[in-house]
C-alpha cells in the first residue's frame, strides 16, 4: 500500500505525460516558453485570480512575496505554529521576526483569536511592526480566511496565503489560493497536485505586485535577461514540469479532487466512532493533502503507527514539534505564548494513507487495523 501512490498515476496518465515530456525535448526549449505561460494561464484561471507567476518551488514562492513587499528585519510576521518550517524559515531567510500562533485544534489551522491577541500585544511592546499573516491551508482544509482578512484591514496587515497543501480547497467555491494579498503553493511530487521535482507558483490580482515578482525569480529582469534593474534571485519552473503539470491538472479538475473527498467519506464512515476524525466546517472544501486523525496519547499513537507498519500499513507523522520547538528558532524572544493545542497534536496527530487512487479495499484495511488495535488497547486497560 502505497502512503501516496504517485505510480499508479503515472501508469494511468502515462500516455499523456511521455508525450508532454517529448515535445519539450523535441522543441529544445528547457527553460520558460508558451508551455510554462499556458500552464500559468490555466491555473489562474482554475484559481478565479488574475495572475499566476510559477516558480522553483513553494517555499522561494513565499520567498519572492516578502521580498517584493520589502519585509525586512524589525518587521513581525504571524505564522501558525503548527506547520511545515518553510512557513517560518521564509520569515527569517529575510531577517524579519516570525510570531509562531498556537491553532484551532478540530481543523488544525492558525487559531484566530489567539492571532488577534499576538497582533494587540506586538503592537503595544512596539519592538517589532506588524507587518503580514500567512495563514497555512493545513492537510488541504483552507484557513479561516475570512476573519484573518477582517483582521488584516483592522491592523494594516498584509497578507500571503500558504497554499501549498491546499490547493483545489475552497470557502462557499471561492478556491485556496485566491484569498489574501497573495497566495502560494507547491509543487512538490506529493503535493495535491504536484510535478517530478521541485515547482511552486504565486496567485495574485496585484497586477504591479505581479510584475515584480516576474522581475524578481529571474535576476531582478527588466526589458532582457541583461537589464538588471534590481537584485533578484534565480526561481523558474522548467519547462519540463509544467509539461508534467497541464496534464496532471487536468486529471486533478475532472476526478482526483472528488476522489479523495469520496476516500475521505469512507474513512470517516468507518472512524467516527473510534479517533477523531478531521473536521471540515460547513462551507469549506478540503483538498486532502492529508488524512490526519488524532489519538488519545503518544502512547496510543506510536503503538496504532506501529500497529500498521506490521501490517503494511504507511503512515506520517506531521508534525513532530511545533515551530516553536524547532532548534533554529530558539534564538526568538517573542515565544511566550500559549502554544498548548500545538504541543498537544505533535503527540496525537496521524496521518493515513491518502490518495485519489486508494481503493475502498485499500480502507477498509487501514480502518480494520485501527480497530484491532484500539480494541486491543482497550482491552488491556480493562484487564488492569
Amino acid at each position: 500500500m502505497e502512503f501516496r501512490d504517485l505510480k499508479s498515476q503515472y501508469q494511468r496518465y502515462k500516455q499523456e505525460i511521455d508525450s508532454s515530456i517529448q515535445e519539450v525535448i523535441d522543441s529544445g526549449s528547457f527553460i520558460g516558453g508558451g508551455v510554462v505561460e499556458e500552464l500559468e494561464e490555466l491555473l489562474a484561471e482554475y484559481v478565479g485570480v488574475d495572475h499566476c507567476i510559477s516558480c522553483a518551488n513553494g517555499t522561494e514562492a513565499m520567498a519572492l512575496v516578502l521580498m517584493a513587499w520589502g519585509v525586512e528585519k524589525g518587521d513581525a510576521v504571524f505564522v501558525p505554529d503548527f506547520t511545515f518550517f518553510s512557513t517560518g524559515e521564509v520569515v527569517s531567510f529575510r531577517g524579519a521576526t516570525p510570531i509562531f500562533i498556537d491553532v484551532n485544534r478540530d481543523t488544525f489551522n492558525i487559531d484566530v483569536s489567539k492571532l488577534e491577541d499576538a497582533i494587540k500585544k506586538t503592537i503595544e511592546e512596539g519592538k517589532l511592526r506588524a507587518r503580514a499573516i500567512i495563514p497555512v491551508d493545513l492537510f488541504g482544509l483552507p484557513a479561516n480566511h475570512y476573519e484573518i482578512d477582517a483582521l488584516s484591514k483592522k491592523y494594516n496587515l498584509l497578507v500571503l496565503e500558504d497554499g501549498a497543501q491546499g490547493f483545489g480547497g475552497s470557502i462557499n467555491g471561492k478556491k485556496a489560493c485566491s484569498f489574501g494579498n497573495a497566495a502560494t503553493t507547491s509543487f512538490f511530487p506529493a503535493k495535491p497536485l504536484g510535478c517530478y521535482g521541485d515547482g511552486g507558483a504565486i496567485f495574485t490580482n496585484d497586477s504591479s505586485l505581479a510584475e515584480a515578482l516576474k522581475s524578481l525569480r529571474v535576476h531582478g529582469k527588466g526589458k532582457s535577461k541583461y537589464d538588471n534593474i534590481q537584485v533578484g534571485v534565480n526561481s523558474r519552473l522548467d519547462t519540463i514540469q509544467a509539461s508534467i503539470l497541464k496534464v496532471k491538472l487536468k486529471a486533478f479538475v475532472e476526478h482526483e479532487l472528488e476522489n479523495v473527498n469520496l476516500i475521505s467519506r469512507f474513512y470517516n464512515e468507518q472512524l467516527r466512532s473510534v479517533v477523531d476524525i478531521p473536521v471540515i466546517p460547513e462551507g469549506y472544501y478540503s483538498s486532502f493533502a492529508q488524512y490526519t486523525i488524532k489519538l488519545g496519547s503518544k502512547e496510543e499513537r506510536d503503538g496504532l503507527q506501529r500497529h500498521l507498519r506490521g501490517n503494511g500499513i504507511p503512515s506520517m507523522v506531521y508534525y513532530q514539534k511545533g515551530l516553536h520547538s524547532q532548534a533554529a528558532f530558539s534564538h526568538l524572544k517573542n515565544m511566550n505564548f500559549d502554544y498548548s493545542v500545538s504541543n498537544k497534536l505533535t503527540e496525537t496527530v496521524l496521518s493515513l494513507p491518502m490518495h485519489p487512487y486508494l481503493s475502498k479495499e485499500e480502507v477498509d484495511k487501514v480502518c480494520s487495523s485501527i480497530k484491532e488495535y484500539l480494541a486491543s488497547v482497550s482491552n488491556i486497560a480493562q484487564f488492569n
